[in-house]
């Protein structure tokens, strides 16, 4: 027998029936019951074809489904009937409908007010009956009065009214109670039974409700006729009927009874005021009738509720902002901005001043008008800024001569542990035009010593900065993870071009965040965080340093520079610790100078510095050197107070023949492996010298020289390796046919190449370089040498069955290597075969020598022969060829240091 699935029954039900919450948990679990079978059932047989067509339902199948059980369940509260036989349920019926998506919330930002009150409605509306009933509710046909008696005789009856509206008390007869209040009916009852029956006492209570029907028409999402208990209310039978549709009024629920208006309910009265005073209680045969929506308007911005409202004729401009909850603090509400359509079917934008009561008063809202509370202003009009290393960071409050040392007032509880006491800076603005000058102080004098200049007069929306003292990361490790970021950024391969850029400006990120910033004012600058400045590369910076924090200041100068208006930059660079350029302050002088780049380093030559300064003359720019003793610069000469210039680049000799400790390492196989420390000119024998030489057991035949410069070179030919390699695939793919590899193939093969880490291997002749002086090499700073222990093996990789090593014996060729490894692959390219020499030089195996003595003799402890791929058998591409070479030396070469 076929069945259908779960998942089909609840597609079909979600569309087509209404159904309680508690089943619409069961249908997950289980087939559907009798009675939801039944109800499908009474669909009119083309919508049951209809919807088994659509949702591939066999239509037989489901017809001939049993579930459920016929017993019911006792004591269930009273639910809500359609009049139709369908369940009632608010909670689910066109759930699909009313419930807001991604798609419909972005389809209409603003939502209608109102309506999702009936989202989430109840399934049931049954009323708790441990409550005291109204004592005005009106009996009828159909209600349950439970009787109870107590004293000479005890007695409990659960009568129902029945159609003559009498209840029958056994032993006493029937009684007519319809038409009477409860209260009535109470004291009425109570007294016939004292009367009847001497000496008991009787209390009337109202156990359970009668139904009625009602209709509920109109804009609503279920119209139809539904049968609820005697105390539903107007507003509970539109929850029944699934809510008020969103083309119907919620100003405007009418309730009609004989085909007169007996109530009208403005909802907006509940949803608002949270008045329930006009929610009518239903009799049968009522009308809940919901018209079409009258006049809407749109309320957005700085509002407390932003949504589209209903409005009635009689409401104004004030009204509507008291439906949107009013305005929030930050609302600017002298110039409120009204969109509106014209009679000729084009916009207008009026502007309100709601600060003028009698404008508020007299403006007429029209239906579709869109009103927009712009935001104020988040400037700060009598205030100044703490920006960078402070403790706390922000606005405070300024008042008429107040200084530096009033808003930092100590060292200790003001500022961070790592900020910079000899450099900060005041950012001002000077002219309505927001553009800016620069100050430029000491803190510790301006903390320190109260009186002194340095503890500057602050002017209204003054910013103070206050820089770290603390070094960026080292540069080299900050572009390694750069690059490494930049190429693997989405799984994607970074070009040349782009790590080259990279290389140039560390900090490229930042300054892409500099050039948004270009037209902010100067009260954006103390925005500046870690997340303005880039999410990983710049974060690398220290969050208060100098290239952060003066990023936006810089680019700020840079366009207030032009015509008649020299850019008020300068540049620092050499023996200083924060080379770069820096704003210029209003008469800063040299000392000031080497202060803003955070001192001079211990090789800084005292004697003697330049600035290179650019003039015009004559129309034409010169540059010319001005030489001074730095010495007497860093002192209170008259030296150090010489006034800076306009794109003046002071440079900062270094001490001659300074060197720092420049150290290199042995390892393996030394009698005193270790660090050490070299001269310059000094060479690696020279060193292995000092280390006592190489043990017995050393292989010095197999060393592994690193050096950090090649492994910049070797990155730099990955990277173009790479791009010349999906060039290649691009050409491939677009123009041959029989082009099979994929694409995610192909990222995965040039992602991996970039992540491969560079090993920087020079190839030489350790015993030539101990033994004979013309091959002997000159160290350079971070120089590593590895001499392993000695090795009795020769390996076998690349494209062979079993990537292995085998116990070297002179006799085997390399052709009996291969095949202890199981021989070549398919897609080997066994011609091209070579050995990598266990000191990294390459041997090529010659066609007319493959199996001569002179190369199977010359086969050696440590070496490894490589069958390479065959670049013909992955799709034609050459560059396959050089990828696996590359592979393979890399391996090799990692191999052979981890080894030791």
């Amino acid at each position: 027998m076929n069945t259908v699935s779960n998942r089909q029954w609840l597609r079909i039900a979600a569309l087509s029936l209404s159904f309680f919450s508690s089943f619409f948990l069961y249908v997950h679990a289980a087939q559907p019951s009798a009675a939801q079978i039944e109800q499908f059932r009474k669909l009119p047989r083309a919508q049951q074809q209809a919807l088994a067509k659509q949702f591939g339902v066999d239509i037989d199948a489901l017809q001939s489904l049993q579930g459920g059980s016929s017993s019911q369940v006792q004591n269930e509260p009273q639910e809500l009937y359609r009049g139709d036989g369908q369940l009632g349920n608010p909670e689910q019926d066109n759930f699909d409908l009313r419930m807001p998506t991604k798609d419909m919330e972005n389809e209409q930002e603003l939502k209608l007010f109102g309506y999702d009150v009936f989202a989430n409605g109840p399934s049931s509306f049954t009323p708790d009956l441990t409550v005291a009933i109204p004592e005005d509710y009106v009996l009828g046909s159909g209600d349950e009065l439970l009787i109870q008696g107590f004293g000479k005789e005890s007695f409990d009856y659960q009568l129902i009214v029945n159609r003559e509206g009498q209840v029958i008390i056994p032993e006493l007869g029937p009684f007519k109670v319809a038409g009477l209040s409860f209260a009535e009916a109470k004291a009425f009852l109570k007294a016939r039974i004292k009367e009847r029956i001497i000496g008991v006492e009787a209390l009337v209570s109202l156990s359970n409700l009668r139904a009625i029907r009602v209709f509920v028409l109109g804009e609503v999402n279920q119209p139809g006729p539904y049968t609820v208990n005697s105390l539903t209310s107007m507003t509970q039978v539109l929850f029944a009927a699934g809510g008020i549709s969103d083309i119907g009024s919620l100003r405007n629920v009418q309730l009609k009874r004989s085909g007169q208006l007996i109530q009208s309910l403005d909802l907006y009265d509940l949803l608002i005021k949270g008045d329930s005073s006009g929610d009518a209680l239903l009799k049968a045969g009522d009308v809940v009738f919901i018209p079409p929506v009258n006049k809407r308007v749109t309320v957005d911005g700085e509002v407390t509720r932003p949504a589209v409202y209903e409005y009635s004729h009689d409401e104004g401009f004030a009204d509507v902002i008291a439906m949107a909850g009013g305005i929030l603090p930050s609302g600017f509400k002298q110039q409120v901005k009204v969109e509106r359509f014209n009679r000729d079917d084009s916009r207008v934008v009026l502007t309100l001043n709601m600060a003028d009561a009698q404008a508020v008063n007299t403006f007429n809202v029209e239906s579709g008008d869109v009103i927009h509370i712009q935001k104020s202003a988040e400037l700060f009009t009598s205030s100044v800024s703490v920006v960078g290393a402070a403790v706390r960071p922000g606005e405070y409050q300024w008042s008429d001569g107040i200084k530096v040392a009033d808003i930092i007032a100590n060292i200790d509880s003001h500022l961070l542990d790592d900020a910079d006491l000899n450099y900060s800076i005041i950012v001002r603005e000077v002219d309505l035009a927001r553009n800016i000058e620069i100050l430029q102080f000491s803190l510790a004098n301006a903390i320190l010593l109260p009186e002194s200049e340095d503890n500057l007069e602050l002017k209204v929306n003054d910013k103070i900065f206050v820089f770290s003292d603390v070094v960026t990361k080292d540069k080299e490790l900050l572009e390694q993870n750069i690059e490494t970021s930049v190429a693997q950024q989405n799984g994607t391969v970074a070009s040349a071009e782009e790590l080259k850029n990279v290389r140039q400006n560390l900090n490229s990120q930042a300054l892409q965040v500099s050039n948004q910033r270009l037209n902010q004012s100067i009260s954006d600058l103390a925005n500046v965080s870690a997340e303005d400045a880039g999410e990983s590369n710049a974060s690398m910076l220290n969050e208060h340093s100098r290239q952060r924090l003066l990023l936006p200041v810089i680019e700020k100068l840079r366009l207030q520079g032009g015509s008649g208006s020299p850019i008020q930059l300068f540049e620092v660079e050499g023996e200083v610790k924060f080379p770069g350029v820096y704003p210029l302050a209003v008469n800063a002088d040299l000392k000031q100078a080497i202060a803003a780049a955070g001192g001079i380093n211990e090789a800084a030559y005292l004697s003697n510095a330049e600035i290179t300064r650019t003039s015009v003359v004559d129309g034409e720019a010169k540059k010319s050197i001005l030489s001074f003793d730095l010495a007497k610069a860093l002192s209170n000469s008259t030296v150090s107070q010489r006034l800076l210039q306009s794109k003046d680049r002071i440079h900062v000799l270094k001490i001659p023949a300074w060197s720092e400790n420049h150290v290199i390492e042995l390892k393996g196989e030394f009698v005193f492996p270790g660090k050490y420390t070299i001269q310059r000119g000094e060479t690696l024998s020279d060193v292995i010298e000092r280390a006592g030489g190489f043990t017995e057991y050393a292989f010095i035949e197999g060393s592994v020289f690193i050096r950090e410069k090649l492994k910049e070179l070797e990155r730099e030919n990955i990277v173009k390796l790479t791009e010349s390699l999906r060039l290649e695939i691009a050409s491939k793919s677009l123009t041959d046919e029989d082009f099979s590899t994929s694409y995610p193939e192909v990222q995965q093969i040039l992602a991996d190449l970039t992540r491969l880490q560079p090993v920087g291997r020079l190839v030489i002749d350790l015993p030539k370089v101990v033994h004979e002086n013309s091959y002997d090499i000159l160290l350079e700073k971070g120089d590593v040498l590895h001499v392993p222990s000695k090795k009795n093996s020769v390996n076998v990789i690349g494209q062979v069955q079993v990537t292995s090593s085998h116990v070297y014996d002179e006799q085997l060729t390399v052709d009996d290597y291969v095949k202890l490894s199981g021989g070549a692959k398919n897609r080997a390219d066994v011609d091209k075969t070579y050995i990598v020499a266990a000191n990294g030089s390459v041997r090529v195996l010659r066609d007319d020598s493959w199996f001569s003595s002179e190369i199977n003799h010359s086969l050696k402890p440590g070496d490894t022969i490589v069958v390479p791929l065959d670049a013909d058998h992955k799709d034609k591409i050459k560059l396959w060829g050089t990828v696996s070479q590359i592979l393979y030396s890399s391996a090799l070469a990692v191999a052979a240091v981890n080894g030791l």
